[in-house]
């Protein structure tokens, strides 16, 4: 009855096992306030804040606004330039982005920085899924999730709206390249030169990196076993013949004498028809001595830092610490095993094997700036999956950092604090009474108003011609007239693939399944609504996002009493009962709580902007970044006994301006 049963929605009896979380935050003059946090799970776990979730095409909006503001910092560093400067500079551009831009700079003399990003979002993109990418150490493909959608050229606008991948993937490629262009001069010649000698450079931080990933992961899973359980570990992963065994009990022990080599091989295959001669051989051919670690580990048919890792803890054991060796450590002290390894690359006649690493070294140093501009906007995580396939949600996220991103747009670049209490009082009545009380704190401008604009605009038309468009004209002001609504679609299936010779799939395993829409409504509100189901059972769902525009879209009669503009203290605002409407219930199996403010904050005034070709031009100037602009934020404060009368006042003033804290889980 709420039309959450069909196509890219739910099948009957399916939502038994569906989890939910919804938050909602409302912007007031004081910061950024939740107002609804709630889920249905029954369990400490917080899917909101503490989970790491493929959300699929959320990932998308960061892409976009990565974009954005690439396009704006070329305008902005060149927007004196004369003619004759730029027609040089874009001579001298390699990357893309920089080319297009100086183009329409030249075109279109003193044309906007509102006016160019709205070309950027007109700018086209091939959704063709033939294209063969290398990213990631290889080379990849990537596909839509429309068949129809693979022939189109579609405006970056048209991607954003029908969620379509490839336009994105390439997107992310011109990032790339572009912030490669930024740090390295001349790369082609860098590709091509094979003398030249930044390539060592970059190929000696290329080995570095990727054998400390390796050795992390042996260090992983070997942390915390005895020796005998790492040793058994080991051979279990492997086939084992009578000269791969002789070389890894040659290398980890290799004081052990002949009559113990040769227990240890009898006793690792007993049904072997071994002779004292053999034995004796594989003794002598693989001492330690005889053989680099790289040739061991060939021999062996194991990676040689697993085999040194093993001999390293062996050793380290035998000194008698007491301790074990900490992955900081561990990585300090193969730094000469690690560089030993990988000598075949430097000495290597094949000059494509060094191409390809030294490209790669690139795409990580690139992606490394992507994550620093990232994490200014409010990514939680630390590391981004250096690939393009990041573009399409592989490197996670979290619904409160998608919404403390849709915040910063809402708001015009600013990142306001966010808090959930307004005031907290101990012991009230005694002669302890203490209370505490929001501690004044900056806010900061993290994105160009201008871009976080563009930004709004392009997610609005998600819900007006888009993924979001069941919620077009589901919110509307108190005079009837719509309420302007915006948001990004994104559905994440995560699996575990096991592949096979030739790339067949050979198994699959269903780890989850979820959908996530972040939003804004009006000027005032905006969160987000995530549906997951965890497990084994998510292979048994085929829902997408299309499932929480639908439930917010339920959850509207709700919501709508919350978005209207301020009342009069004669007015009061309708309650919302603390247990949803029972059909809801049933839809959606959540309960939402929420505590409704006596009087609403005074509304900001619904902004209606003219399109972006007519924005103001004195929104081209480039903002400090760097500035704070006070606000208030959760921080608390202790506010001493004798001043309770004046506190008390506050706090009255605070209750009328509508700051009552709700309810959360």
């Amino acid at each position: 009855q709420h039309g959450l049963v069909g196509e890219y929605l739910l099948q009957e009896g399916q939502a038994a096992n569906l989890r939910y979380s919804f938050t909602l935050f409302e912007t007031t003059p004081g910061g950024n306030r939740v107002r609804v946090q709630t889920d249905n799970t029954d369990q400490p776990f917080d899917i909101n804040e503490g989970s790491k979730l493929e959300l699929g095409s959320t990932a998308k909006v960061r892409v976009l606004a990565t974009y954005l503001e690439i396009i704006a910092e070329i305008w902005q560093r060149n927007q004196k330039a004369s003619l004759a400067e730029l027609l040089a500079l874009q001579d001298d551009a390699t990357d893309k982005l920089s080319r297009w831009t100086l183009d329409h700079m030249i075109n279109s003399p003193g044309i906007s920085l509102a006016e160019i990003l709205n070309k950027a979002l007109e700018r086209k993109y091939s959704a063709s899924p033939t294209e063969r990418f290398f990213t990631g150490g290889g080379t990849h493909t990537f596909g839509n999730f429309k068949k129809e959608d693979n022939l189109k050229v579609p405006s970056v606008l048209e991607s954003l709206q029908q969620s379509i991948n490839l336009p994105f993937v390439r997107m992310l490629s011109d990032i790339v390249q572009y912030t490669n262009a930024q740090s390295i001069l001349n790369q082609k010649d860098l590709l091509s030169n094979d003398k030249d000698p930044r390539r060592i450079e970059l190929l000696n931080r290329f080995i570095d990196r990727e054998s400390q990933v390796f050795l992390s992961r042996f260090w992983s899973k070997y942390q915390g076993k005895p020796a005998e359980e790492r040793l058994e570990t080991f051979l279990s992963g492997l086939h084992l013949t009578p000269g791969k065994l002789a070389v890894i009990h040659r290398y980890l022990f290799p004081d052990a004498d002949l009559q113990t080599f040769s227990g240890f091989m009898k006793q690792q295959l007993p049904k072997y028809d071994w002779k004292e001669k053999e034995i004796s051989r594989l003794y002598g051919q693989y001492r330690r001595d005889k053989h680099n670690l790289q040739d061991q580990g060939y021999l062996a048919r194991v990676h040689p830092l697993e085999l040194w890792l093993l001999g390293y803890l062996l050793d380290h054991e035998a000194q008698a610490t007491g301790t074990s060796p900490s992955l900081q450590q561990t990585l300090q002290e193969s730094t000469q095993q690690r560089r030993e390894i990988y000598n075949w690359l430097l000495k290597t006649k094949a000059k494509n094997k060094r191409d390809s690493r030294i490209r790669t070294a690139l795409e990580v140093e690139a992606f490394s700036d992507i994550l620093r501009r990232w994490k200014r906007l409010g990514y939680p995580f630390d590391h981004l999956v250096p690939s393009l396939a990041t573009a399409l949600g592989s490197s996670g996220d979290r619904p409160a950092a998608l919404t403390e991103l849709m915040g910063i747009i809402q708001n015009q670049g600013m990142r306001l604090p966010v808090y959930r209490i307004e005031s907290m009082v101990f012991a009230e009545g005694t002669p302890y009474e203490t209370r505490l009380s929001v501690k004044p704190q900056a806010a900061q401008q993290v994105m160009d108003p201008v871009v976080a604009e563009t930004l709004r605009y392009a997610l609005s038309t998600v819900v007006q011609n888009g993924t979001g468009r069941r919620l077009k004209e589901t919110f509307k002001h108190p005079d009837g007239t719509g309420l302007i609504v915006g948001g990004k679609t994104g559905t994440g299936d995560n699996r575990l693939v096991m592949v096979g010779p030739g790339g067949q799939r050979v198994k699959t395993r269903a780890l989850s399944r979820t959908a996530t829409f972040v939003f804004y409504l009006g000027d005032r509100y905006f969160g987000t609504l995530t549906a997951f189901v965890p497990g084994d059972k998510a292979s048994n769902y085929s829902f997408t996002s299309a499932l929480p525009v639908q439930v917010l879209k339920s959850m509207a009669p709700l919501i709508q009493p919350y978005l209207a503009p301020e009342k009069t203290e004669t007015e009061a605002t309708p309650e919302i009962d603390a247990k949803p409407q029972t059909e809801l219930e049933a839809a959606t199996e959540t309960e939402t709580k929420t505590t409704p403010d006596a009087n609403p904050v005074e509304s900001v005034q619904e902004r209606k902007p003219e399109p972006l070709e007519q924005a103001d031009a004195s929104n081209d100037a480039k903002p400090d970044l760097n500035t704070p602009v006070q606000h208030h934020s959760p921080e608390l404060h202790h506010t001493p006994l004798e001043h309770a009368d004046t506190f008390a006042e506050d706090e009255a003033d605070a209750e009328t301006a509508g700051m009552a804290e709700p309810d959360s889980e």
